[in-house]
């Protein structure tokens, strides 16, 4: 009975709306999702929410030190303590200066490549599809290299090469007149995935975070 009455008092402590969120995610979803949730915490100001960018693997590691609640991410953890739910889908997208109409696998080749952290697997998924002449990232010349999500398209944009990412980067990108994005006739999407900890149990606010991740996606 005291056990029940102290579960009872810490579920009654535990408001779906206040305390520290701390999440971690790729770059692409993270562009989509923290105006979002930003937009969340100023309605309720009691929220705080903690969002942090990086590759799967930082997120993994995150996730076992608890160092982070909620995470994000585009392949299944290969830790046992870890429990990955798919969440989304997210296309990949051939990016090239907006000069460039139709993406020949020649003009490709001139452009050269633009690469990013996730740059080879992206490229790899899409273009293996589509092109039947690829074989490999290093048949185009590297043209240049961004880890900032933000920025990869810079280059893009001012006609130093084309390159391979996810949608909600390429959404996000300000200046959308200068790059031209191309739906191949393959469709290739990612799969988004719910990273927590298999032991956790999710706090309400987490809960909220998570409900409103899934209306957003």
């Amino acid at each position: 009975m005291q056990r029940l009455s102290n579960l009872e008092q810490r579920i009654s402590e535990d408001p779906p709306y206040e305390g520290l969120v701390r999440l971690m995610s790729p770059g692409s979803v993270g562009l989509k999702l923290y105006p979002q949730l930003l937009t969340l915490q100023q309605q309720h100001p009691k929220l705080v929410i903690d969002y942090r960018f990086a590759p799967n693997a930082d997120i993994e590691q995150a996730l076992a030190n608890h160092e982070i609640d909620i995470g994000f991410m585009t392949d299944i953890s290969d830790d046992e303590t870890i429990s990955c739910k798919p969440m989304a889908q997210e296309a990949l997208i051939l990016v090239t200066p907006a000069t460039t109409v139709e993406p020949s696998w020649e003009q490709l080749m001139a452009l050269g490549f633009i690469d990013h952290p996730d740059g080879a697997h992206h490229a790899g998924m899409l273009l293996t599809a589509n092109y039947e002449q690829f074989q490999h990232i290093n048949d185009f010349e590297k043209k240049g290299f961004s880890n900032q999500i933000g920025l990869i398209l810079e280059p893009v944009s001012r006609g130093i090469g084309f390159t391979v990412l996810p949608a909600h980067a390429v959404a996000a990108y300000p200046k959308p007149e200068l790059i031209n994005s191309h739906h191949l006739p393959v469709a290739v999407s990612e799969t988004l995935y719910l990273a927590v900890r298999q032991q956790q149990a999710l706090s309400n606010r987490m809960h909220t975070v998570i409900n409103a991740v899934k209306k957003w996606l």
